[in-house]
């Protein structure tokens, strides 16, 4: 029997990479996003590849969306193996007193709240299945904080203990939890914290080579695939030249 991978933020960078690797690798896949023709595009280059996709339409900060999305699945499609909670951004690189007030709702709504709501809705059927894998997109942010990211650093910390908290509640199951903590990735992940400035998100990976969303997606995927008494419970992925979120060896 086939297996299927629901990953939310599926529109771009390493959740779309993530849609096509689990894709590639013969499961049917679930792609999650807020853009619909972004969503289409995937589909029909997951689609050329002969595996099924299923395209839900819904923001992860709506609790009510989550819960008519999950509901409506088919039959064929509710049984979901991979929960790959990957949507999330960053916005701004203020001082924490300088801060955005919107910012921080959208992050905390989407980095935090979302992957609440999609957990909530996915996980008991993986328990009552006894069997599933959620995997959390997570982030080095989450283990330090660095200058300017301060409520981001928050929503990734959160990411951390809600998945330990998780991993404990499932301890009984066979149900396994990964958290996916990558560190510099070239994505729109700067372009979006910028609001749009392109010059100043290039400079985020100047002089660097910078992670993947395909060296993300890899990860993802073999924690996926790791024997069933595997249980990969966290992964920190850096490129060469970083040490931690705030150490950068530029050339």
């Amino acid at each position: 029997m086939k297996k299927i991978a629901l990953i939310t933020g599926a529109t771009s960078g390493i959740g779309r990479a993530c849609a096509l690797r689990f894709a590639r690798e013969g499961y049917d896949v679930i792609i999650t996003g807020r853009t619909v023709n972004k969503l289409q595009e995937l589909s029909e280059e997951i689609q050329a590849q002969g595996v099924n996709v299923l395209v839900l339409n819904y923001d992860v900060r709506d609790c009510k969306a989550c819960h008519e999305a999950i509901a409506s699945l088919p039959a064929e499609w509710s049984e979901v193996d991979v929960l790959v909670n990957n949507a999330g951004l960053a916005l701004g690189l203020e001082a924490e007193y300088e801060g955005d007030y919107e910012d921080w709702e959208i992050m905390i709504d989407t980095n935090v709240k979302g992957l609440l709501y999609m957990t909530r809705e996915v996980v008991p059927g993986m328990v009552a299945r006894n069997r599933g894998h959620v995997i959390n997109i997570g982030s080095v942010a989450g283990d330090a904080a660095y200058a300017g990211g301060n409520v981001y650093c928050a929503t990734k910390a959160a990411v951390k203990a809600l998945s330990d908290g998780l991993r404990i509640d499932l301890a009984h199951t066979a149900v396994r939890v990964t958290n996916l903590k990558p560190g510099l990735v070239e994505t729109n992940f700067s372009n979006t914290r910028f609001h749009g400035d392109t010059a100043r998100a290039a400079s985020v990976y100047k002089g660097v080579k910078p992670l993947t969303g395909d060296d993300i997606a890899d990860v993802a995927f073999y924690a996926a695939s790791a024997p069933e008494h595997v249980q990969i419970a966290e992964v920190l992925v850096l490129a060469t030249h970083q040490a931690s979120g705030s150490v950068i060896c530029r050339s």
